[in-house]
């Protein structure tokens, strides 16, 4: 027997829910197919749960008169205005004059307090015409005789055929029957391998899962079972339908109807449950960027709101930042929060507490700021913390606990702080809740369920030459009058990052870069890109220089200009202003495509658009993790991930930012290298089926000939699948110069796969319309050009991060420098090559601390130096064996690091230091098969630090083990 649709997935969908939904088939309902309700059933509802209805059963029809009137409405108002009035109706908002005296009174569709006062059916093949349309769904769930959930199964036994084609045909029903969907709470799409869901009119990138502990260890089918089993329970779809669906109004004015991610569901209904059971009064929500915060706490407020167990309660949304603030009110304005006040200043805060409003109160940390003593004593507030670290743990945090202290209190936070100063478990952690958190979504799951996207991390480093003589004599003309005191703290003023990043040089070179990356990387995209300045005063710099390579209204400043500041005049706006300017680079219309910033948009700032961030200023922890994930929010198909184009050198910070996740968030940083890496492997798979084939004829023969080498759909579907694969690299790569080696290849298979792609649209995920790069490439015959860029790059990707968490001790501080010399040096200070050594070490360690050197120069010039002093210490008499058994470069390394020494370089510096005393024995360089096990060591060593292809670096250090025996 084969497996087809019907007998899979539909069936074990169906069998699943019959023990809670009644099964019934469509044949049985007692319908005719142009009827959308069970007309019966929803009388007997209608009697059932309203007393009045009940006395007078022909009201009945006045109800379905005005339910049959939304319905019939929906081709002229539109399917999302249907659905929305339809739901008010549904949630019981609507009354009728059914009361003494033509009182109006509410009428209730649905018993939400009583689920058994309800009737569950299920059914399949639920045929519905419209006109000359007739649709099928294949299961169809309905509340009180009312279709509430729309389900399409698929096979699960064909490659090219997935969920995705389940959703394309629901958005067909959509178009072609939407009275279906005026009732509709939410569709489901599943080929018995992933189980999505979607809203009415949702694009189907937005489809997301649903998903339950400890599902990854289940089979594909089992899985599905789960989700079903968790999602479509009739309290949960109620619950979805009461307090987790928000119509709101997007950026271009348009309806929308949003319904709640798994992880929005758990993390609120976890707040609520905590309040009800009054346990602990505080808990930890642990989401990564852009996972959907804002909407859970719109979801928790709303559903807390309107708990009847609560007594009517005030709920505070606490921000730590003003543009959070505007960005929190502008997601509950939208979707019109009953009930909602900002408090726009700390007497408006101390009012609204003190006369005991009960609202949605939104407000930042800082109206706590001057408040003395109780506000409110009462034990049903509660606050709702954003981004709950830093200033929530201070003084702050400290005048809110004071001011309301029976208050229960929530963090949620997408990067929290583990340190003793700033501890974000301690503070919002409960000790009931395993590791500190009571709901936890970090990165790998938001990658995984297209919630954000992935990071690719692109460093550009710059070298800093520096004319020390030429230096040394203008300053001394400078500053010859002062004192030897002044000068030196003149001195170290000047060598300070700010003045080195601001260098005139230095900024006109890498905006000369940026302007150049954006319009082979970016542009071609459509997409946006913020370039971070190290201040305000270098944001000004940078738009002047960008002027230059593009035209002036390409790139905006946005940055705060406080009153009374002359020189940044032009650029102070009002906050409606402001926000004005963002629309306009959002709209992917407008010519604004290059935000300015230094402080401002750096965190809370919402833009699908931008998709790269060119980051030159030093940041640290769960500030640069914030920053850096303004670009991975999902936009269309042809956005696959965010780009940071690093100018300063902060890998190490990130790989520090990423310890404060455990082990999941590991990728958090991947590198436009590591794609490029996998690029031969995937060409060299989809050209083996045709090996041995003359891709050089061309024409119909040529054609044939290739199509032939795919004979069936199985080997068609595999060849589908690794294209695609192919093609997702492509797409995410270009326009890379890289990809001009396998133009040719790329554009042969391009042709082939589309010749023998199904005409019949279904299969869409493995055979999708192509992105448009991939397009053009393919009609025009597109040539990348290359870009000009002779400056050094690091290769970092996550298998680097990897190592780098594998530390035994990645916070390690460096030892104290006792002396001025490394001890190795000390007992020959007589010798003037020791004392020229000493004070190249100092020199070195001089540079590194003032952050002018960085990570590899620092590692490369380190090795140079340990080759020279080993070199030295040959050439005397030998010492004692413990200090001849040390290995040079790590002693070295231990006196020349600082604190803000990456931990790269600290494992590199050990494990090359292990190759020495693997192979340290007199002679070895002098044959062949020792050398050769030395290179093998190293250049094995190098690369999982990724940086084998660095010739530079490994002749350096290859220099220094061949010295050290």
């Amino acid at each position: 027997m084969s497996f087809n649709e019907e007998n899979t997935v539909e069936r074990f969908v169906r069998d699943l829910l019959s023990p809670i939904w009644a099964y019934v088939d469509s044949d049985d309902l007692g319908r005719t197919e142009a009827d959308l309700f069970v007309l019966d059933r929803l009388k007997a509802a209608l009697i059932l749960l309203n007393p009045e209805i009940a006395a007078q059963p022909d009201r009945a029809e006045d109800v379905l008169h005005r339910l049959r009137a939304i319905v019939l409405g929906v081709r002229t108002d539109g399917l999302v205005k249907a659905n929305e009035e339809f739901a008010t109706w549904l949630n019981g908002e609507r009354s009728m004059p059914f009361g003494p005296g033509g009182e109006h009174v509410t009428v209730r569709l649905v018993d939400f307090d009583d689920l058994t006062n309800n009737d569950f059916l299920v059914t399949t093949q639920f045929r519905f015409q419209v006109g000359e349309e007739t649709r099928i769904p294949d299961l169809v769930l309905l509340v009180n005789g009312m279709p509430l959930v729309v389900i399409e199964a698929k096979t699960p036994t064909r490659a090219c055929v997935s969920w995705v084609d389940g959703a394309i045909q629901v958005h067909g029903y959509e178009n072609d029957v939407p009275e279906l969907f005026v009732p509709n709470v939410f569709s489901v799409a599943t080929e018995g391998k992933e189980f999505r869901y979607g809203s009415i009119r949702m694009p189907i990138e937005l489809w997301g899962p649903w998903r339950v502990d400890g599902d990854e260890n289940l089979t594909p089918l089992e899985r599905v079972g789960a989700a079903a089993s968790s999602m479509l329970t009739p309290g949960t779809v109620l619950d979805l339908l009461a307090n987790f669906t928000t119509f709101a109004n997007d950026s271009k004015r348009r309806r929308i109807k949003v319904v709640a991610r798994y992880q929005q569901y758990e993390g609120a209904n976890r707040i609520v449950e905590r309040v009800l059971a009054g346990r602990s009064r505080k808990g930890l929500i642990w989401h990564f960027q852009g996972s959907g915060k804002s909407l859970l706490m719109l979801f928790a407020a709303r559903k807390l709101r309107l708990h009847p167990e609560l007594g009517n309660p005030t709920v505070v949304i606490v921000v730590d930042r003003i543009d959070l603030d505007t960005q929190i009110a502008s997601t509950f304005y939208a979707a019109d929060a009953p009930n909602l006040v900002k408090a726009d200043s700390r007497a408006d805060l101390e009012r609204l507490l003190g006369q005991d409003v009960r609202k949605i109160i939104i407000t930042t940390i800082f109206k706590f700021g001057e408040a003395e003593g109780v506000l409110n004593d009462r034990d049903n507030i509660i606050l709702l913390v954003d981004e709950a670290h830093r200033t929530q743990e201070g003084d702050l945090g400290r005048k809110m606990r004071d001011a309301l202290p029976n208050a229960f209190m929530f963090g949620l936070t997408g990067t929290p702080i583990n340190r003793s100063d700033r501890n974000t478990f301690y503070a919002f952690g409960s000790e009931e809740d395993a590791n500190g958190y009571m709901s936890r979504y970090g990165f790998e799951e938001s990658i995984r369920d297209g919630a954000t996207k992935e990071l690719h991390f692109e460093p550009r480093l710059l070298d800093l030459h520096i004319d020390r003589e030429a230096i040394d004599a203008g300053f001394e003309e400078l500053t010859g009058h002062l004192t030897a005191a002044d000068r030196d703290r003149l001195s170290k003023a000047a060598a300070k990052m700010a003045v080195l990043a601001k260098a005139p040089e230095r900024v006109a070179r890498i905006c000369a870069d940026i302007a150049a990356h954006y319009l082979d990387k970016v542009d071609p995209n459509g997409f946006g890109a913020q370039v971070v300045a190290y201040d305000r005063e270098s944001c000004v710099r940078y738009k002047e220089e960008l002027d230059k390579h593009l035209p002036a209204g390409v790139s905006e400043i946005v940055m705060t200009v406080n009153s009374g500041e002359t020189d940044y005049n032009q650029w102070k706006r009002s906050r409606d202003e402001e926000e004005a300017l963002l629309e306009r680079f959002r709209d992917p219309g407008d010519p604004l495509k290059i935000l300015i910033v230094t402080a401002k948009l750096l965190t809370g700032f919402d833009a699908p658009i931008l998709q790269t961030m060119y980051l030159d200023k030093p940041m640290r922890d769960h500030t640069l993790l914030q920053a850096i994930c303004r670009t991975n929010r999902p936009y269309g198909e042809e956005k696959t991930h965010g780009l940071i184009v690093d100018y300063i050198g902060v890998f190490d910070d990130v790989a520090q930012a990423i310890q404060l996740d455990e082990e999941g968030i590991t990728k958090v940083v991947s590198n436009i290298a590591g794609l490029i890496d996998q690029l031969p492997e995937a060409m060299a798979t989809c050209l083996a089926y045709f090996d041995g084939l003359d891709r050089t004829v061309s024409g119909y023969e040529g054609l044939i000939a290739a199509q032939e080498r795919l004979p069936n759909n199985e080997t068609r579907d595999r060849f589908g699948t690794d294209f695609s694969f192919l093609s997702r690299l492509w797409e995410a790569i270009s326009p890379d110069p890289a990809l001009g080696a396998y133009e040719t290849d790329y554009r042969w298979l391009s042709q082939v796969y589309e010749s023998v792609k199904p005409s019949t649209g279904n299969g869409r995920l493995i055979w999708h319309a192509l992105g448009p790069k991939t397009i053009s490439l393919i009609h025009e015959n597109i040539h990348v050009d290359e870009i000009s860029d002779d400056l050094e790059t690091l290769v970092l990707d996550a298998d680097l991060l990897e190592a780098v968490l594998g530390s035994p001790d990645p916070k390690k501080k460096a030892k104290e420098i006792e002396i001025t010399i490394a001890r190795r040096l000390r007992n020959r200070l007589g010798d003037p090559r020791f004392k020229e050594l000493g004070e190249r070490l100092e020199a070195l360690k001089e540079r590194h601390e003032q952050g002018v050197l960085l990570s590899v120069d620092f590692l490369r010039e380190l090795l140079d130096l340990a080759r020279d002093v080993v070199a030295a210490e040959q050439s005397t008499p030998p010492m004692d064996s413990e200090e001849q058994g040390k290995a040079a470069l790590t002693e070295l390394f231990d006196q020349a690091r600082n604190d803000d020494t990456g931990v790269i370089v600290e494992r590199i510096v050990a494990d090359i230091d292990e190759i020495v005393r693997v192979v340290r024995f007199e002679g070895w360089q002098n044959t062949h098969a020792g050398e050769r096990e030395v290179k093998k060591a190293l250049r094995s060593t190098l690369f999982k630090y990724r940086l084998h292809q660095d010739a530079d670096l490994f002749n350096r250090s290859y220099g220094y083990i061949r010295q050290y025996y």
